[in-house]
């Protein structure tokens, strides 16, 4: 198979797809590897390292996608890509479709396969590709939280862990899962007094035992994110439905009771947010925007900011899934490995994963029909 890596063009995107290392995996199994000259600088590799493994180096995008089998991206094609879908192409990337009608729409009528990192699933209901990332953003939440906090960046003034005479801040992390707790780690490492939120209570005993005592947590309804959010210093929204648009669990008049110049960063974006008062995304070239006094920290890549770090830790996990597409083409691969299977949404001009057809009233069908 030739496997395609483009460049990616999102705002700031500094990621990419798959590491030298990776280029090896691939040619020793046999496969082709096309890469797009820069891919790999802003994350520290070079044309250089890749050609060593074994990679040919493109100078041109449309080259990659017009004689890949298979497209390795991180993040979503944007509209500028659309061009180069067709019935032929397997794209495997982070595609949180159920946010993305008009890439859907085009990836329908392409009949493109398009395999989404965030919907692959194993029987424990883990997300084995979208983890490594959760872990990434959940920690920079924090830290880009309290970068905002500071009086010269707009924020209250308030220091996460305080001093001695003077209490830390508050941060409130809505949804315990991987997200959360990397936020929940890196707030607890800094001196942050934390609560937690989630629907699940074993996952608040198992989060209280984890963290030995050192966060509240709390059952995830109205009243009490009301009374949380209002006392915060800085809000982080951690909130996860595999597939499916996130749900607005911050309400604008939650945001409105909180003091000015305290922070919210939204994680969930990516897959449309769980702050009633952010309508879309920001970037890291302008990340936020204030509305009630309160600054919104938006950026749909996050982990776009730590490029070496994430790259490693994406491609460590991606990698063993896109060798089994590659070896046994994505149809086999689909039928001898569930969780991969769970990551195809959509196929032939069909959508296969039901919270993205729910998401857009539109016809649903199931894998197994179609393979």
């Amino acid at each position: 198979m030739i496997i395609g890596v483009p460049k990616e063009i999102k705002p700031q995107e500094n990621r990419v797809s798959l590491t030298p290392a990776g280029v090896d995996s691939f040619k020793r199994a046999g496969h082709t590897i096309y890469v797009e000259s820069g891919a790999g600088i802003s994350a520290g590799f070079s044309d250089n390292e890749y050609e060593k493994f074994g990679a040919e180096i493109f100078k041109s995008a449309s080259d990659i996608w017009k004689n890949a089998n298979m497209i390795l991206k991180v993040k979503e094609p944007l509209e500028e890509e659309y061009k180069y879908f067709r019935e032929d192409l397997i794209i495997f990337t982070f595609l949180h479709l159920a946010n993305e009608l008009s890439l859907t729409k085009a990836l329908i009528e392409a009949k493109t396969t398009a395999i989404a990192y965030e919907t692959v699933q194993l029987p424990s209901r883990l997300l084995p590709l979208l983890t490594p990332m959760s872990e990434v953003a959940g920690r920079m939440a924090v830290q880009k939280g309290a970068i905002h906090l500071e009086t010269i960046n707009g924020g209250k003034g308030k220091l996460i862990d305080g001093v001695p005479g003077v209490p830390p801040a508050h941060i409130v992390v809505v949804g315990g899962g991987i997200v959360g707790t990397g936020a929940i780690r890196r707030a607890i490492g800094l001196g942050a007094r934390v609560t937690v939120l989630d629907i699940d209570i074993d996952r608040l005993r198992y989060l209280g035992e984890v963290f030995m005592g050192k966060i509240e947590t709390l059952y995830s309804n109205n009243y009490n994110m009301i009374k949380a959010i209002e006392t915060a210093d800085l809000v982080i929204g951690a909130v996860l439905i595999p597939g499916s648009k996130a749900p607005k669990l911050i309400t604008e008049n939650m945001v409105k009771k909180m003091e000015k110049g305290s922070v919210i960063v939204d994680v969930a974006i990516d897959q449309g947010g769980c702050v009633e008062t952010i309508d879309k995304a920001t970037t890291h070239e302008n990340p936020t925007f204030t509305k009630h006094g309160v600054i919104h920290y938006a950026v749909a890549n996050i982990p776009g900011a730590v490029a070496k770090t994430s790259t490693l830790a994406l491609t460590n996990v991606t990698l063993s899934y896109a060798l089994q597409i590659a070896n046994m083409g994505w149809k086999k691969a689909a039928k001898r490995n569930e969780a991969l299977a769970k990551g195809v949404n959509l196929v032939d001009g069909n959508i296969v994963y039901k919270s993205i057809a729910d998401a857009f009233d539109m016809e649903y069908k199931e894998l197994k029909d179609i393979i």
